[in-house]
């Protein structure tokens, strides 16, 4: 039987974006995986973290919250991931997921200096991608999905800093050999990106963005997704060992 990945739910999507479900079911699909290939904790609402037996690989959602704030849960999240990371388990963190994750190994989590990066952005992939397992076989540059307030200032002793946009120098990294974080999000479709736009659409005149140009260079990402389903094919990999 196929072991089931383990998703940890950090936080809900916008409310007007909620009638799509939440993150765990969008990153789901957009891994390829069957209903009962995934379970999900939600960290943030208190349920407790499992034991990593049993479990492929674990994906990290995205969240409103800020790693820098400390949240109890956030800790104990981080806590259990660090330790994962160190026995070795697959690790895929997603936008908060990606901050934890660094936060958690000893990389530094702040506000990023130029602010906020929201819609689609080109990556530019380093070369110490060319050999890396989820990034190794797409082009040197792809568009992704983002949307971010905080950033990882500095990637954990030890990570190789995979790919940056023009805003984020550390738009992906991979810690050891099975662990890998994420600024971008692959599960965002572009329905998802315009409804994060028109959600945020206030902030984003607040700070002298115009929404209505970023909705309409929102576009399909494939790449982004191939990352993630990449991982989960690398994780199975590793679990069929």
């Amino acid at each position: 039987m196929t072991q089931p990945f383990l998703i940890l739910e950090t936080g809900q999507p916008v409310e007007s974006m909620r009638r799509h479900r939440g993150f765990p079911h969008w990153i789901r699909v957009a891994a390829g995986l069957h209903p009962d290939e995934a379970v999900v904790v939600n960290v943030e609402a208190g349920e407790t973290l499992p034991s990593r037996d049993g479990f492929a690989g674990t994906i990290v959602t995205g969240s409103g919250a800020m790693v820098t704030h400390r949240h109890d849960w956030s800790e104990r999240s981080a806590a259990w991931l660090r330790d994962a990371a160190h026995a070795g388990m697959p690790l895929f963190g997603i936008c908060y997921g990606h901050q934890l994750l660094a936060h958690a190994l000893g990389g530094e989590v702040g506000d990023h200096p130029a602010g906020r990066e929201m819609g689609t952005v080109d990556l530019d992939l380093h070369p110490a991608a060319g050999d890396d397992a989820l990034f190794g076989p797409l082009p040197a540059q792809f568009a992704v999905q983002t949307t971010h307030l905080q950033t990882v200032l500095r990637a954990p002793e030890g990570a190789t800093v995979l790919a940056r946009s023009v805003h984020d120098a550390c738009h992906a990294f991979r810690w050891g050999q099975s662990a890998w974080g994420v600024q971008f999000h692959p599960e965002f479709s572009a329905t998802h990106m315009r409804g994060y736009v028109q959600a945020r659409k206030v902030a984003l005149q607040r700070e002298g963005h115009c929404p209505k140009t970023i909705a309409g260079n929102v576009r399909a990402t494939p790449q982004a997704r191939r990352v993630l389903r990449r991982f989960v094919h690398h994780a199975r990999g590793l679990a069929g060992r």
